[in-house]
């Protein structure tokens, strides 16, 4: 990001409170990641591992953590919350107010709390709950009887209590379970845009306090997600799968129903979960399993053909 008017090294340091190495004229011209920075630019970093990497970038300035050796060129502030302080710096200079939306259709018996934004054209149901200091962005449908709690965000085309994924095959056809239960979204949780969150068939799909969902995740039917788990985008839950809480999902995961992931697991990209998982275990594959023993396994096949080249050799003991 850009920012409309230079700021310097000193008004920065002045401003997050923190120390400062160089120059205070020192200009800032952009706040940016450390992969994208140009010159000019303030970047930060948090982790040892990427120090180096941060200290010979072409960023002016670097917001670090640590007492390490700088090189003599750079800006430096350091700050006990790198992360922290780039994103006040951010909020201060990036323009994050929504544009309120003027078109809406809310229905009946809905309760809102304090500071609640809604944009354009979203769509709330009856009977729905909403806490204090929620923002809703285009597009976003909350059926009926939902209850959201305090500073929640959903993002574009989401849906929220969709009907349940339940059909019951017969001769002619098939015939639909109809749904009368609920979505129970916690505090502090964050949807991604273009999600779909179904509600319970008679009772509650959960979401708990602290969960972000990236883009293009589903959650079915009856779900319990826990406290603070974090689902990487096109994410599929199946219906009725309890996840506790610290789960890590990470890209395309997909999870079968009726089965339940155990407190911290992680589960790597693209991996498919058919049965319960353990906690506090990294998993891969499909189906997944452990992830070094997964990853043991395509070693070996990716040398299978080399084993069968010389296994099939005429001259082959």
């Amino acid at each position: 990001m850009k920012l409309q008017h230079p700021i310097t090294l000193g008004e920065a340091a002045a401003y997050l409170q923190c120390r400062m190495i160089g120059e205070a004229d020192m200009a800032i011209t952009g706040l940016n990641e450390i992969h994208k920075v140009e010159v000019g630019d303030l970047s930060f970093v948090d982790y040892h591992k990427y120090y180096d990497r941060a200290l010979q970038s072409a960023a002016t300035v670097i917001m670090i953590n640590a007492e390490v050796e700088f090189p003599p060129h750079k800006g430096i502030l350091i700050s006990d919350d790198p992360f922290r302080d780039y994103n006040r710096l951010v909020q201060r200079y990036y323009d994050v107010n929504p544009i309120l939306g003027t078109k809406h259709l809310m229905g009946k018996e809905v309760t809102l709390g304090k500071n609640v934004v809604f944009m354009e054209n979203v769509v709330i149901g009856d009977r729905v709950t909403i806490g204090d200091n929620c923002r809703f962005f285009p597009n976003v449908v909350i059926q009926n009887d939902t209850i959201i709690g305090n500073n929640v965000i959903v993002h574009a085309n989401t849906t929220i209590g969709s009907d349940a994924f339940y059909y019951k095959k017969r001769p002619s056809g098939y015939d639909k379970l109809l749904s009368c239960g609920r979505v129970v979204i916690h505090n502090d949780v964050e949807i991604g845009s273009g999600c779909t969150i179904d509600k319970g068939v008679s009772g509650d799909t959960i979401i708990g306090a602290g969960s972000k969902l990236d883009n293009q995740v589903h959650i079915g039917h009856g779900a319990v997600i826990g406290k603070n788990c974090l689902f990487a985008a096109q994410v599929g839950i199946g219906g009725k799968t309890i996840i506790e809480d610290d789960v890590t999902l990470w890209g395309q995961v997909g999870v079968q129903k009726d089965i339940l992931i155990e407190k911290g697991a992680v589960v790597l990209g693209q991996s498919g979960v058919s049965k319960s998982l353990k906690g506090n275990k990294v998993y891969f594959g499909s189906p997944a399993g452990d992830a070094k023993n997964r990853y043991r396994e395509l070693t070996y096949l990716r040398r299978l053909p080399d084993f069968m080249d010389r296994y099939n050799r005429p001259d082959a003991d």
